[in-house]
């Protein structure tokens, strides 16, 4: 087990990141999803729990085979996801990842919103107050992305929002902004396979570092489509948006309550004590990769030939035509 926190401050308010944040996922999962692959959403609807009172739960499969690498797709089923469950209580939430395929792998988030640029260092006391973990602050304009994710109209050192007037962030902008708040994240990650446990639980650290990277840069450089939204409308905005994303990956849309909460017993749904989030990234280990330049080895010819069937097969042996038949031994 690999136990990290991430901070990641924005330049916004909580109560502006309740609907950023919600925006956010929907826009981020329709973007990401393509015919027969993407985020697949199968329940969405409002949950009560005894201790965190009215909350919205959802229930997601990820699929993911055709981006993964051959090695992988060599040994798992041809329909692979894993399964995303968030309980969503504003400004507190959880998330866990499982796979049904690999029973030894589970990711579990804890997420809290406050206004303040990530200076409580025990917001996380009561959940895990003596576990030794790593804190890492995530810059949304300073740190570096893959390359293959930057947007210029995505870069918080570029993008200056119309509606609030805020952006082009530069170094050191944490110090001074205002607005300001803090996504305080309590990463838990389990791979426990003898051999590759701590490989695998440090990769997978590193790719939920770069989505949480991305996902709060998408949620601030969207600002100005989801500002002045209000909760019924970017719930409106989630529910069509997740049916457009299952139509998109061939599914059929899910039944999505926004009215009601259900009057379902805790016993029957209890939530485990983390954050809507974005899809997970599947790029391979780079210790599970085959080397692109490793040279082949050559344990057979390049090509085979065959003798022609309607030739006949000779044997040529020593003062033997090809026209002698071989004799056999007298019998005495």
């Amino acid at each position: 087990m690999l136990l990290k926190e991430y901070r990641i401050c924005m330049p916004l308010t909580v109560d502006e990141y309740k609907i950023g944040q919600l925006y956010m996922i929907s826009k981020h999962s329709h973007e990401q999803s393509d015919r027969g692959e993407g985020v697949e959403v199968v329940q969405n609807e409002p949950f009560h729990d005894p201790h965190h009172g009215n909350g919205q739960f959802t229930e997601k499969r990820v699929y993911l085979n055709s981006k993964l690498p051959s090695w992988a797709r060599a040994v798992v089923p041809k329909i692979f996801y894993v399964t995303e469950k968030a309980w969503n209580y504003y400004p507190y939430t959880i998330t866990e990842y499982t796979c049904s395929f690999l029973p030894k792998f589970s990711i579990h988030i804890e997420t809290k919103y406050e206004d303040n640029k990530g200076s409580n260092n025990s917001i996380f006391d009561s959940e895990a107050k003596d576990q030794e973990r790593e804190v890492c602050f995530i810059d949304i304009a300073c740190d570096e992305i893959p390359e293959r994710y930057y947007k210029e109209s995505e870069d918080p050192k570029h993008f200056k929002s119309e509606k609030t007037g805020r952006g082009q962030l530069r170094e050191g902008w944490r110090d001074s902004h205002q607005p300001i708040m803090c996504s305080y994240k309590l990463v838990t990650v389990k791979f426990e396979v003898w051999g590759l446990q701590t490989r695998v639980e440090q990769f997978v650290h590193k790719v939920v570092r770069d989505i949480l990277l991305i996902g709060h840069r998408q949620a601030f450089a969207w600002v100005d489509e989801w500002y002045d939204m209000t909760m019924d409308e970017v719930r409106e905005f989630e529910r069509a948006t997740q049916e457009a994303t299952n139509q998109k990956i061939g599914v059929f849309p899910p039944a999505i309550s926004i009215s009601s909460i259900p009057l379902l017993p805790s016993s029957v749904r209890s939530a485990p004590s983390s954050a809507p989030s974005t899809p997970l990234s599947t790029d391979a280990p780079e210790f599970l990769s085959v080397p692109r330049d490793r040279p082949r080895k050559k344990s057979a010819p390049e090509t085979l030939t065959l003798p022609d069937p309607e030739k006949k097969a000779t044997l040529n042996l020593p003062g033997m035509h090809s026209s002698d038949k071989p004799c056999r031994p007298k019998s005495e």
